[in-house]
């Protein structure tokens, strides 16, 4: 059987030392598809469900390992179905390859069906964006596009016309008047130095040594960085706070650390921005500049150029890795004597978690949201990988899934889309099949996707999907009430019952909808060998609070109850037991 030109990219791929390749087939793929089948002793392909879930999942794979996510599609819609996943990927600065069918060359232009120029349709997304004309091109492209993902953390695509996939492999290019060889590259990739200038690590020792009041926000690019993070938080007596991207940086059980900033943070946190007069940024480029001060001096760790000082003014930008330059940096820095800043802020973080613990009642039904999470958190083993959707999902993640141990927290920080927590949590079992994956997701964000759960049956992957089941889209019915407007169309009429859809298909499965039921279910959904799945029915009315109410979202949540808010009763009630149980606590 001769070698056909799709080949040549699969045995490239191969040679990056590329294993796994998430996709679903089509009449514009049919090349590479025999080309996968051909090698299929060297590279995996996983079949999927839906083109968007293989996007997501080459993301995952990628923010779970550090190494390149690859997803394909075929021509046309197959093409299409890829972009949210891949915007996710960029968003995050994930390195991640996509491959597309294109209809056959000599129909371009002609209006043939599926005729979708995909290489001008990705033109935002993908920073390299190719088409192949000539199988002589194939290696070449493929060590650009992967060179390219990986050193601009970024996705490349490359399309692939149906007929030049079946040519024969060895195919001479026509040649022409051009001064060039045919291209002729090598599958290698070393990283540029990941350490500042010398003079700039002084200049910034110099600013966190005169701070008085020094904060650490340490984000998705520290991840990697715990002990460094930690020895240069105990020089400079700094509570460490973290995006929600980065909440895998640091344990959250660590006394140094006082939980997440923003909307999903927590008091300790916001308290820690307000009063410092250092900002020490460390991989890191929080978009949301409300809660990041003012005035304080600031340093930023951060390995593009491009987005060193892009939030706050900063004093010393620090262009590196997070890790090497903490290492660097830290035997410049002198040790505080004056501990009280942290010390305040390490005694609101208990009477924080006394809070959370408190709210996170087992007693109450409905069900709290942040029981459920509570009891994961609980049960789930010290290296388990725990993916979020987005809404309010991701706030009783961040709030009651303790980091600590090797936890992984992974989503879709920057898009902050719907429906990756079930692809992230298949990429992630894949890449590490015997650790712990577990999906946190929403009934919304589950339904989009949900056929995928049929992927993990079929691949047999044991994964742990746990959906908060309040048959509505919470988050916006909050930023709805905020704005002083009465929910609108953020409520379905029925209870979805994912339970039999599970159980009907092979997984184990449990439906909650009392509270005393729960605790054996998530041990029951843990502790099963393959696929589980539980269905909690929570309390929709539970508010994802922020850590401090602004007088402005007071004075949105009575408007809206003024306004004709139809489940105000209910919200109130759900109100007036958090803060009974915060007073207890």
């Amino acid at each position: 059987m001769k070698k056909i030109a799709a080949e040549l990219l699969v045995e490239r791929l191969i040679e990056w030392e590329v294993d796994t390749v998430f996709g679903l087939p089509g009449d514009g793929i049919n090349g590479l598809t025999e080309a996968l089948r051909r090698h299929q002793d060297r590279i995996k392909f996983v079949l999927v469900h839906h083109e968007e879930a293989a996007a997501f999942m080459a993301t995952g794979y990628a923010k779970s390992t550090g190494r390149l996510g690859v997803c394909l599609a075929t021509s046309g819609p197959g093409g299409i179905h890829l972009l949210n996943g891949l915007y996710d990927a960029k968003l995050d600065h994930q390195p991640v390859l996509a491959l597309t069918g294109m209809q056959e060359l000599q129909v371009l232009g002609t209006g043939y069906q599926q005729e979708v120029h995909l290489e001008k349709l990705f033109e935002d997304v993908a920073q390299y964006n190719v088409m192949v004309y000539t199988p002589v091109q194939i290696p070449t492209l493929v060590d650009l596009a992967v060179r390219s993902a990986l050193v601009n953390h970024t996705v490349s695509h490359i399309t692939f016309p149906n007929d030049v996939q079946l040519m024969d492999a060895d195919t001479a290019a026509p040649g022409g008047p051009t001064p060039a060889r045919a291209p002729s590259t090598s599958p290698i990739f070393i990283l540029a130095p990941a350490l500042p200038r010398d003079a700039d690590l002084r200049r910034a020792a110099a600013v966190l040594n005169e701070g008085k009041k020094v904060v650490i926000l340490a984000g998705a690019g520290a991840i990697g960085a715990a002990d460094e993070l930690r020895q240069a938080a105990e020089l400079l007596g700094a509570p460490i706070v973290k995006t929600l991207s980065g909440k895998g940086s640091f344990p959250d059980d660590d006394p140094l650390s006082v939980g997440g900033l923003g909307l999903l943070g927590t008091l300790p946190a916001e308290k820690s921005m307000e009063e410092c007069d250092t900002l020490f940024m460390v991989g890191t480029n929080f978009p949301f500049t409300k809660f990041l001060p003012e005035s304080a001096r600031t340093v930023q760790i951060e390995i593009s150029p491009a987005r060193a000082g892009n939030r706050v003014p900063t004093e010393v930008p620090l262009v590196g890795g997070a890790r090497e330059t903490l290492e660097a940096l830290i035997p410049m820095l002198t040790r505080k004597t004056e501990r009280v800043f942290l010390e305040d802020r390490q005694k609101e973080m208990k009477d924080w978690w006394n809070r959370m613990t408190a709210i996170a009642d087992g007693s109450r039904n409905p069900i709290q949201p942040q029981y459920l999470m509570s009891l994961i958190d609980k049960y789930a083993s010290d290296d388990a990988i725990l993916s979020s959707d987005s809404g309010t999902i991701a706030t009783w993640s961040a709030r009651h899934w303790i980091v600590r141990g090797d936890r992984r927290f992974m989503l879709s920080g920057n898009l902050a889309t719907m429906a990756p927590g079930l692809p992230y949590t298949i990429a992630a079992q894949h890449a590490f099949p015997g650790r712990q994956c577990i999906a946190f997701v929403g009934d919304g964000g589950f339904a989009m996707l949900m056929a995928e759960l049929l992927t993990a049956i079929l691949h047999e992957l044991p994964v742990k999907i746990f959906i908060n089941n309040n048959h509505c889209f919470g988050q916006i019915l909050w930023e709805q009430m905020v704005l002083g407007f009465p929910e609108f169309g953020v409520r379905h009429s029925g209870i979805a019952n994912f339970a039999a859809f599970a159980e009907a298909n092979g997984a184990k499965a449990f439906r909650v909808e009392d509270s005393k039921d729960l605790e054996a279910a998530v041990k029951g959904a843990l502790g099963h060998p393959g696929p589980a799945l539980v269905d909690c029915l929570t309390n929709p009315d539970e508010p994802p609070m922020p850590a401090k109410v602004t007088y402005e979202m007071a004075k949105g949540f009575a408007e809206a109850f003024l306004h004709g808010q139809p489940h105000r009763v209910t919200i109130a009630s759900t109100l007036f037991k958090d803060k009974i149980a915060e007073f207890k606590a």
